[in-house]
């Protein structure tokens, strides 16, 4: 008679928690991670991004620099923003100390920042920025002429938060007009419609949708 046994049964697999139901700090390390595969992946940081005027490097220059003035300004220490010679080293650079501050008590201290008002850090940095990384992942791929493999739930996401708020965000000058994109786009195209991207922008070295 055959017994039933630990080993016998198939070995069990826990699902993968969605982007959108991990914590702040968690979310940041899968996203940077994310946007840190695609770094490494870039031949040419000279390549010509999906933003006017900006090649790939700017890509990685534009969330190292403006987050490290936005943590300043609210009081909160911050290494110099690294040197962009070599991007990607200074994408984990830079990364390591996003999630440190995540990953420590200072997290869940009072953020006081003069545009933004107070709110806990971990929230600060995941509404703001961690969301930012997400999107210009998108950009940075596409200079890399590589498919950007985005998390359309979190995708989805993003949106339904930016729709209600588009007019401010055009009036804030960080997004160019919408990009018309079909009724039935999927979130990651309808996301990078909306925040003012051609979605079949295509860099030199191929397809990035």
């Amino acid at each position: 008679m055959p017994t039933s046994t630990a080993s016998s049964r198939p070995a069990r697999s826990d699902p993968v928690p969605a982007l959108i139901d991990l914590s702040a700090a968690d979310r940041h390390r899968v996203i940077a991670a994310g946007f840190g595969t695609v770094a490494d992946a870039v031949d040419d940081w000279d390549r010509p991004a999906p933003v006017d005027g900006w090649a790939a490097r700017d890509v990685v220059a534009h969330l190292v620099g403006w987050m490290t003035g936005f943590l300043t300004a609210g009081g909160v220490e911050v290494p110099a923003a690294p040197a962009l010679d070599d991007p990607p080293a200074a994408w984990r650079a830079h990364t390591e100390h996003i999630q440190a501050l995540l990953d420590e008590p200072i997290a869940q201290s009072v953020f006081s920042h003069p545009m933004v008002g107070d709110l806990r850090l971990a929230d600060a940095i995941d509404r703001f920025y961690t969301s930012d990384v997400f999107m210009h992942t998108w950009d940075l791929a596409a200079a890399a002429g590589r498919a950007a493999d985005l998390d359309a739930a979190f995708a989805a996401h993003l949106l339904d938060g930016m729709r209600p708020i588009d007019e401010v965000l055009r009036s804030s000058g960080q997004y160019g007009p919408a990009v018309p994109v079909a009724d039935d786009a999927d979130p990651v195209t309808a996301l990078v419609g909306f925040i003012g991207r051609d979605p079949a922008w295509r860099g030199p070295g191929g397809p990035a949708a």
